[in-house]
């Protein structure tokens, strides 16, 4: 059977996407695809930018890639612009919203946030009908066969609930992971490009890495909102929005 590896929300974690990438690779996973928000949070969006993009073979839109090269309204979002430079800047903005792939005769839809934008969060706890909703096709997923399974990162916390015959994921999150100190992602297994009815399944992943090494890189770098992202690694809990308008 054939393996994907699904990784997201890096926020310019190296060291943790590093780990992530070392531990795919010792899986024997050859495929990989990125649900978005490779910058910001962490040091070094420029690296984990060049890194997906040689890496992944898709890599969809997240909220922080998304806005981060809109005018800068604070000296916040000017670091991060400037680690990046314009052409990244550039080309995170032009990645696609959301990517359908057939496995084992189902469609497996995945995308950042949810099925009407980047910036709209849903949460592991939302209503019933908030989570059958992602399987809607919308001007941001497009006309197509309406998915099976749906996958999606933003939310920082990795989960599986069953609908009937739908299956609903995220990924959590590799660089900036919550409820968990440990970097996250997922695989799902089947006969990608199938359309024939056949088996399917999903693995939800920690890898240990080295968060301190990512801290003091930012130090060094003077990285705007230090003390939310130090507790943020350290602890796997929320320190609140690390706003940059």
């Amino acid at each position: 059977m054939d393996r994907i590896a699904l990784i997201s929300d890096i926020h310019a974690n190296v060291p943790a996407l590093t780990a992530v990438l070392s531990d795919i690779t010792a899986r024997g996973i050859d495929r990989v695809i990125c649900l978005g928000d490779l910058v910001g949070k962490g040091p070094q969006s420029d690296l984990a930018v060049d890194i997906c993009r040689d890496r992944c073979e898709v890599v969809v839109r997240g909220n922080w890639d998304d806005f981060i090269g809109d005018p800068a309204r604070n000296d916040a979002q000017r670091w991060h612009q400037d680690q990046l430079g314009a052409e990244r800047l550039r080309y995170v903005k032009s990645l696609p919203l959301s990517v359908d792939v057939l496995v084992s005769g189902q469609t497996v839809r995945l995308f950042h946030a949810s099925q009407t934008s980047v910036h709209v969060r849903v949460l592991m706890s939302a209503e019933q009908s908030v989570h059958l909703a992602m399987f809607d096709n919308t001007d941001l997923t497009g006309a197509g066969s309406v998915p099976d399974i749906v996958g999606y990162g933003d939310i920082h916390r990795s989960y599986q609930m069953g609908y009937g015959h739908r299956l609903l994921f995220n990924a959590g999150s590799v660089g900036n992971p919550l409820g968990t100190t440990k970097a996250c992602y997922a695989v799902i297994e089947g006969h990608v490009g199938s359309d024939e009815d056949g088996p399917f399944g999903l693995q939800l992943l920690q890898v240990p890495y080295d968060a301190e090494a990512t801290l003091a890189t930012a130090r060094t770098m003077e990285m705007p909102h230090f003390d939310a992202l130090a507790h943020e690694l350290r602890t796997g809990q929320y320190a609140g929005a690390m706003r940059l308008d």
